[in-house]
């Protein structure tokens, strides 16, 4: 019998966590009572992101993380621990609450598998600022399930104290989601300033007028998924710097798209 290495079975669980590795098996159709399936459904969609976003403040011991970045992520952690364990004490104490009631189409159990397993390669791969922006862009969309999917689990629990705190669940997400997404596009603008700085030769010191206008193109990198872009308006220079207005913007890439 083959052991799995410490350090390869870390790497498969950040993988898990970061890509959410468990494709759901397809089941078959659900019965006439639409409300509990509903609820069952969503219940079990989102004990299983929550269980596997637990696990993803453990990259600190695969990747280095800015400050700021570890903390939210440990964040995400403690949070989605604590929502995925009362997900589970409602599940023992109310037997009709199910959290294997996954149901996918064939398909999209196909293509979630084929999208995971290029993620695993492209995360497992990166490092640095490139690693800090994908993961950033993949807890955007993880965060963003989890919130949505606890409001609508909320909206069809029937029992009022178990949907004020799927509710707590949803909020909880939201909040998190915001605070990501604020994180990526500091960390987008900081990328693109450095991109910038590095490809940019700096003016002549004898020679800049004190009034002079400095144009700068667009700038636009990739990131996981998408691109983003920074349009610098005209800087002037005063008293030896150049100041202006910028704008950073994201922008999500289709499949096939370049």
């Amino acid at each position: 019998m083959k052991v799995i290495p410490p350090w390869l079975a870390m790497m498969l669980l950040v993988a898990c966590v970061l890509t959410g590795c468990q494709s759901p098996k397809a089941i078959s159709s659900p019965g006439n009572n639409a409300v509990q399936f509903t609820r069952n459904n969503c219940y079990s969609l989102l004990h299983q992101l929550l269980d596997e976003q637990k696990d993803v403040s453990l990259l600190r011991f695969i990747k280095p993380e800015h400050t700021d970045l570890r903390k939210l992520m440990k964040r995400v952690a403690t949070i989605s621990g604590t929502g995925a364990a009362l997900l589970a004490k409602f599940a023992k104490d109310d037997p009709s609450i199910r959290l294997d009631d996954i149901r996918l189409p064939l398909g999209e159990v196909a293509t979630r598998d084929v999208m995971t397993s290029a993620k695993e390669k492209e995360l497992l791969g990166e490092t640095g600022g490139t690693f800090e922006l994908t993961l950033l862009l993949a807890q955007t969309e993880a965060l963003s399930y989890a919130w949505h999917l606890a409001k609508v689990a909320a909206e069809n629990e029937l029992q009022p104290e178990r949907a004020r705190a799927l509710a707590g669940i949803s909020a909880d997400m939201k909040e998190l989601y915001h605070e990501v997404f604020m994180l990526l596009v500091l960390q987008t603008k900081s990328s693109l300033t450095n991109s910038i700085r590095i490809h940019t030769a700096p003016p002549p010191t004898n020679s800049a007028p004190i009034n002079r206008m400095l144009m700068i193109d667009a700038s636009s990198m990739p990131v996981a998924a998408g691109k983003a872009t920074l349009i610098i308006g005209a800087l002037q220079r005063v008293d030896g710097v150049y100041s202006g207005e910028y704008a950073p913007n994201l922008f999500r890439l289709e499949p096939g798209e370049r």
